[in-house]
């Protein structure tokens, strides 16, 4: 059965990017006027070409069949390695299709944005996330149902609902290798959070709630712990601004060479409800850091997690940024999505402008 779609009329997504009022700017990295120039659309068909990346063992795919998988103009794939999943997008860059589908959960968006970063570079397709994850983070922050269909999606598409994002653009220093791409990257007490968050999910508690768990997991146990408690412990960590050279300034009541946390992101929207970097986040790369687990600063974590600022805090030790590129030199491993990559200097920037389909 072919689908029958009319033609599609995309609205180009062109926000015009304010400077980041609420946090100071590390570096020279301000963000002022407009947004750079994006691509020139491509010539609608009057039936799309869809290609799908189908993740068969994300959480609510195990138990269903894909989707519309009976349409010619529909091409589903299950790769499963990622040298299979970079042939699959390959393939579906030399067939130009116009919508590129995830069927899984951030995890395979972050796979999926990695494999295709030298084969589609700056010229994406319109991406789909069907959130079918034990986590779909960037589902919130695109503002998805948890249960959204590749039918929805296309209809949507006719109507040229579009938010366009930049994933983080992770790409390794001293050694060759291709670019990671993803949406939020931690180190530190994230990296131990996100080991909570996996037993959280075999007990059956998946999206926010995981994350509430993993929170209030990871506040009790630094605020009670003992000095021999990994809890308590800080990584080592540098960052630094690679346009000027100059250190993120610490405030912290240990060594300025490591960090208890340090939070990487390009959402705006996050699980929860929460505004960590203000109610009105503006677009591109954010950091937030704490140097030092202090005791009543963990306490008012939940705080800051919900929008809470006041000047007392950077100069303890909790500070927000906004970023553009930077160095990162971390001696442990660290998160992108939930996945854990090893210690070592990498560079973290924004990705390519990516137009994802919004209800």
């Amino acid at each position: 059965m072919l689908l029958r779609v009319r033609r599609i009329k995309c609205s180009v997504v062109n926000r015009s990017i304010s400077p980041f009022e609420t946090l100071p700017v590390f570096g020279e990295l301000a963000r002022t006027g407009d947004a750079p120039a994006r691509r020139p659309a491509r010539h609608a068909r009057a039936v799309p070409l869809v290609g799908i990346v189908r993740n068969p063992r994300s959480h609510r795919n195990q138990y269903n069949v894909p989707e519309m998988a009976e349409c010619s103009n529909i091409l589903t794939q299950t790769p499963a390695t990622r040298e299979d999943l970079r042939a699959t997008l390959q393939e579906f860059a030399r067939r130009g299709i116009d919508y590129l589908v995830v069927d899984g959960g951030d995890g395979t968006v972050r796979d999926v944005l990695s494999a295709g970063s030298d084969i589609f570079r700056a010229q994406w397709p319109r991406v789909i996330v069907l959130p079918k994850g034990k986590t779909n983070a960037l589902a919130v922050d695109l503002g998805l149902p948890n249960h959204w269909s590749l039918a929805e999606g296309l209809a949507s598409a006719q109507r040229g609902r579009l938010l366009a994002r930049r994933p983080l653009r992770v790409s390794p220093v001293d050694r060759a290798g291709t670019a990671i791409q993803g949406f939020i990257l931690g180190t530190g007490a994230f990296a131990l959070g996100t080991e909570a968050g996996q037993e959280a999910h075999r007990r059956g508690a998946f999206n926010s709630f995981a994350v509430g768990l993993s929170i209030l997991w990871g506040v009790i146990q630094t605020l009670f712990g003992r000095a021999g408690n990994v809890w308590r412990t800080c990584t080592p960590t540098r960052i630094r601004d690679r346009r000027t050279g100059q250190s993120l300034p610490y405030a912290g009541r240990g060594s300025a060479q490591e960090r208890y946390l340090m939070i990487a992101t390009t959402f705006e929207r996050f699980p929860l409800g929460a505004r960590p970097f203000g109610p009105n986040p503006a677009p591109g790369l954010k950091l937030a850091v704490i140097d030092w687990p202090v005791r009543w600063l963990i306490a008012l974590l939940p705080a800051m997690m919900f929008g809470f600022s006041a000047r007392f805090l950077p100069r303890n030790g909790a500070q927000r940024f906004c970023a553009n590129d930077i160095e990162l030199d971390i001696g442990g491993s660290f998160i992108l999505d939930g996945e854990a990559f090893p210690a070592g200097r990498y560079i973290v920037e924004e990705g390519p402008l990516i137009d994802f389909v919004v209800p």
